[in-house]
């Protein structure tokens, strides 16, 4: 099949997309790759709904933003597709499915005994009468209800990923998006997956709050600045890293409170410090010591970060375009992946990567209405 996947993070930044040619097993092509950058009004919906998702009751009927917010992003995805397509030759009718992971507004991972929740928004079934093409979506909300975390997902994508580029194991692959998350791959198919605690998420609301743009590009102000090793400290406290794996976050899971006494510099510094003594923490929680931890995500692209993570990590540090990977493009790639195995009905979680009870199938298939 040829598979569009589409991915949104949690930074709110752009709609990715990808095209794969795979049975959900084998990847037999890589097609076109691409990005859209999320208008200002499909944003700002998605932040009210984030908003609204955090002060939403367990119980209470979905705040009303949450539909308009859904419907929004799939006219996202829809005019970015268009031009992306065009561009690369290409039409709807060279789509045979389509793979919508949709906007994260909230994430709760299980605690207490009690199920997580989790949403994401996404109109899918506007989507695939819009393109006539049937769209996977709701990759999470299964697992969660079984009892596991719902993320990350990516992990089986990424054994498919070091396989096809002949990568050996055991390999490491971090994702350093809004969170961080970690895939060991031990050997066979023998795969471990966790959050390992904040990516970019935590670096980029700290800008945002201080009016100093969107997100710490090219780590200018960390690199400038010194780390407080109390706050450091402080925020290495949390519960969260004294749970064992397989575990998930989501971005707002850490206060920002400690930070605020900081100057803007110290506290870019000190967050960057925290991704990566996160990240070390986790690999040492793996079970094993991988060869290399390939990096992916939009975190690879801040210098300051990678050498953070470079000078606490026992091995090597490459990055994904190092392999010949396409690092912006791994979490689209991954939801195309994704979208197969959904339609074949293989698993796409798993006990060591979500906590789920077995391999969980997960997602679901809107149809064109005509």
């Amino acid at each position: 099949m040829r598979v569009l996947g589409f991915m949104t993070g949690t930074s709110l930044d752009a709609c990715d997309m990808a095209i794969l040619e795979t049975d959900g097993e084998t990847i037999f092509a890589f097609g076109p790759a691409g990005e859209r950058k999320l208008s200002e009004e499909t944003r700002d919906l998605a932040l009210a709904a984030t908003k609204a998702a955090m002060d939403w009751p367990r119980g209470a009927p979905e705040p009303e933003v949450f539909a308009t917010a859904a419907a929004a992003v799939a006219r996202e995805h829809f005019e970015a597709a268009e031009g992306f397509l065009a561009a690369n030759g290409l039409g709807w009718s060279d789509i045979d499915l389509i793979g919508m992971h949709g906007q994260t507004v909230l994430h709760e991972r299980p605690q207490d005994g009690r199920v997580g929740r989790t949403v994401q928004l996404g109109d899918a079934q506007w989507l695939a009468d819009a393109t006539g093409t049937p769209v996977a979506y709701d990759f999470r909300t299964a697992d969660v209800a079984a009892g596991g975390e719902g993320a990350p997902l990516a992990p089986i994508y990424h054994l498919a990923r070091a396989r096809a580029a002949g990568l050996s194991a055991p390999l490491g692959v971090l994702n350093v998006g809004g969170v961080a998350n970690i895939t060991f791959w031990a050997g066979g198919d023998e795969i471990a997956a966790f959050d390992t605690g904040p990516g970019n998420g935590m670096i980029d609301l700290l800008m945002q709050s201080r009016g100093a743009g969107r997100f710490d590009e090219g780590g200018k102000y960390a690199s400038v600045g010194q780390v407080d090793e109390g706050v450091l400290r402080g925020l290495l406290g949390h519960a969260y890293f004294e749970a064992p794996p397989p575990k998930s976050l989501d971005r707002y899971d850490f206060p920002m409170e400690p930070l605020e006494p900081l100057r803007l510099e110290d506290a870019a510094a000190t967050l960057t410090a925290f991704t990566a003594e996160a990240v070390r923490l986790g690999c040492e929680g793996m079970g094993g010591t991988p060869s290399q931890v390939v990096v992916c995500g939009g975190g690879r692209h801040n210098p300051t970060l990678m050498a953070a993570m470079a000078e606490r990590l026992s091995a090597p540090v490459t990055t994904a375009e190092d392999h010949g990977w396409r690092g912006d493009s791994i979490e689209a790639e991954a939801f195309a992946y994704l979208a197969a195995r959904t339609l074949r009905g293989l698993p796409i979680s798993f006990p060591k990567t979500t906590g789920a009870p077995a391999p969980m199938t997960g997602g679901r298939i809107a149809r064109p209405s005509t």
